[in-house]
């Protein structure tokens, strides 16, 4: 009997694979416990228009993400802080406040959990980041702390 898997089976296959299996596997175990549903004309039509929705999503991000490292790459975010009489920053710039001063310089959205830094930002200078767009695409920018005026 062909099957369409739904979720993931250990031993059988990943969500969204066609599988040929024992006509009492898929009814007692697959298709009893919703783990996959029956390959008729129509599920396997659907799968293919799921699978080609996902892969367009896909693409679009991945354009998306790469016009925004295209923006970001080389670009430097200044920061302002303010700090004690030695240059102490009081705290310290977070990957969330960067990714909020990313977004008001430069317009872009960017989650913090993107942004690699090299260690904590506790002082004025200058400081390389990193952002992770998705596999393969990222940006490194400087961030310039500067006194608060």
């Amino acid at each position: 009997m062909k099957v369409i898997l739904i979720k993931d089976v250990k031993g059988s296959g990943k969500a969204g694979d066609v599988l040929n299996v024992a006509d009492g596997y898929a009814r007692n175990y697959l298709l009893a416990r919703g783990f996959a549903i029956e390959a008729t004309a129509k599920n396997v039509n659907d799968l293919a228009g799921k699978k080609a929705s996902e892969q367009h999503k896909l693409e679009v991000a991945k354009s998306e993400a790469e016009a925004a490292a295209k923006k970001l790459n080389g670009a430097v975010l200044k920061v302002r802080a303010k700090a004690g009489a030695n240059g102490k920053l009081f705290g310290s710039v977070t990957a969330a406040a960067i990714g909020e001063m990313i977004q008001e310089q430069f317009g872009e959205t960017v989650d913090r959990k993107k942004i690699v830094l090299q260690g904590d930002i506790k002082a004025y200078g200058d400081y390389s980041a990193e952002i992770k767009f998705t596999q393969g695409i990222s940006a490194k920018m400087t961030v310039k702390v500067e006194p608060e005026e």
